[in-house]
Order: C-alpha cells, then sequence, then structure tokens
C-alpha cells in the first residue's frame, strides 16, 4: 500500500522512469552520430517506449503543435519538433534514465525481457495491423510498444523497496497484479490518446478469440500472445482451457513472425547490437 501511494503521488506530476541501462546508454551514443535522417532515427526512437512517449507529447504542447491537431505517430512526431529539437529531447531522457538505472541493477534481467518483448510485440502489431487492414499500422505499433509500460514503472519504483529487492516472489506477485492498471495510468499521465491507454487494459487477460482484431485492443492482446511471454520468472496462472485458447489465437497468426523477427532485427543493428 505504501508503494501505491507513492504511484500515485508520482503519477500527479512528470512521469519519467528508466528501462535498462545498457539500451539508454547505446541510444545515447546513436543520438549524437552525425548525418541521421529522420527514418533512421524514428527507428531508434521507436526501439524506446519512454522515449518515444515523451516525443509524442512534446510534439502536441502548444509550443510545438501550432495547428492543435492530435499527433498520435511517432514520425509525425519527430517531423513536428524537427530532429535536432527531437534529438535534444531524447538525449535528455537517455540521459535522466542512465542516472536512474542505478537503482533498477537488481532487476535489469527482468527489464531486458520485458523490453524485448515491448519490442517484439510492436513490431507484430504493425504486421497484424496492416494485414486486417482496418486499424492503423502505427497506432497499433506504438500500442504494441508500451502496452507493458507499466512492468517498466513497477520495477523502478519497486528498487526502492528492500522487500522487494530481497523477495522475487513479491515482485512478480507485484507485477501480475497491477501493471496493466498501472500501465494505463502512467500512459494517461503522458498524454497518450485514449484508445492506447483502453488497448493496454486488460491485455494479458485469457480470453476466446474466434474472429480477426477488430480494434486496437484486440491487435495488441494477438500481437503480445505472437511475441510470446513465459518467461521464467513469471508463474502458469492460466487454465488448461485459457492455454488452449491462447494457442489457438496464436496459431492463425503465425505466418508473420518471419518477416517479424527480420525487422527486429534490423533494429536491433541500429544499435550495433547484430
Amino acid at each position: 500500500m505504501r508503494l501505491l501511494a507513492d504511484v500515485a503521488q508520482d503519477l500527479s506530476s512528470e512521469v519519467n522512469f528508466p528501462t535498462t541501462l545498457d539500451l539508454a546508454i547505446k541510444m545515447r551514443n546513436t543520438f549524437k552520430k552525425s548525418g541521421l535522417t529522420l527514418e533512421e532515427f524514428e527507428r531508434i526512437v521507436a526501439l524506446e517506449p519512454l522515449i518515444a512517449s515523451k516525443l509524442i507529447h512534446l510534439s502536441n504542447s502548444p509550443a510545438f503543435n501550432k495547428t492543435a491537431k492530435p499527433i498520435n505517430e511517432l514520425f509525425a512526431a519527430i517531423e513536428c519538433l524537427g530532429l535536432e529539437q527531437a534529438r535534444a529531447a531524447s538525449l535528455a531522457v537517455a540521459m535522466d534514465q542512465i542516472m536512474k538505472s542505478k537503482n533498477l541493477a537488481a532487476f535489469d534481467k527482468f527489464a531486458k525481457l520485458n523490453w524485448e518483448h515491448s519490442l517484439r510485440c510492436a513490431v507484430l502489431a504493425r504486421a497484424l495491423a496492416c494485414h486486417i487492414g482496418r486499424i492503423d499500422p502505427e497506432d497499433a505499433m506504438l500500442a504494441g510498444l508500451v502496452h507493458d509500460i507499466g512492468v517498466y514503472y513497477l520495477f523502478y519504483r519497486a528498487s526502492q523497496y528492500s522487500e522487494y529487492r530481497d523477495d522475487q516472489g513479491a515482485l512478480i506477485e507485484l507485477v501480475l497484479g497491477w501493471h496493466e492498471a498501472i500501465g494505463e495510468s502512467v500512459l494517461e499521465a503522458l498524454g497518450f490518446p485514449e484508445k492506447i491507454c483502453e488497448a493496454v487494459r486488460d491485455h494479458d487477460c485469457p480470453r476466446v478469440m474466434e474472429r480477426d482484431p477488430r480494434n486496437l485492443t484486440d491487435i495488441v492482446y494477438v500481437s503480445n500472445l505472437l511475441a510470446g511471454s513465459n518467461w521464467e520468472w513469471l508463474p502458469n496462472t492460466t487454465t488448461p482451457e485459457q492455454r488452449q485458447a491462447m494457442e489457438n489465437t496464436r496459431q492463425r497468426y503465425t505466418f508473420l513472425l518471419p518477416a517479424a523477427q527480420h525487422e527486429i532485427d534490423e533494429m536491433h543493428a541500429a544499435l550495433g547490437e547484430r
């Protein structure tokens, strides 16, 4: 309850927290390179949910968005800000993450797993939206990228409490019980569109889907399944019937995986990881 009270206070002001230390360092170094194009810059920023969300939020401020037309896509946000302003803002967030990530060291392994999962989910969400044809692919990718932002945030807050640093079971219970609700609240605090916030809600709740996705919420659910989330640190809490329904849904769209993996490899290569 003490942690949740602190979370509530946090979300009433500017929200900023780290994901992984090594990613923040790599992004900082990449942002400093000369000759980056808008497209290259977008590909790099698309790897980091917090930086992407900050740029979208900044592009919707009166200082930059003179038309007052909402900007929900990352590329449009970078265009609105201009490359240099976007680079400066991204560097500032990356540096802030580096400073804060020391507290996250105890959970860094889990944070890396979650980041890789989020990246896969984002790419698959866009591919699925393109295949279905009724949902904006960029909205889908953004929703996939940030769908587990509540996990990052809870890692950061839990790192400040010895009872979570020293008890992995308590950490897992906290994340399983609260990451969706906290994630939705974090996105609302960051100024995300309602449809993105709604898509994050209950994305890990098993359900039967015997039809194609009809909205952004469905897209995030299916891409989350495709991305895989059976990490070694998570307990298996689903029933056999739920697991079968989830596997049936997953199998209908596995044909998207090879092309998505190629794009994921390209994103890693943009940071010099592969």
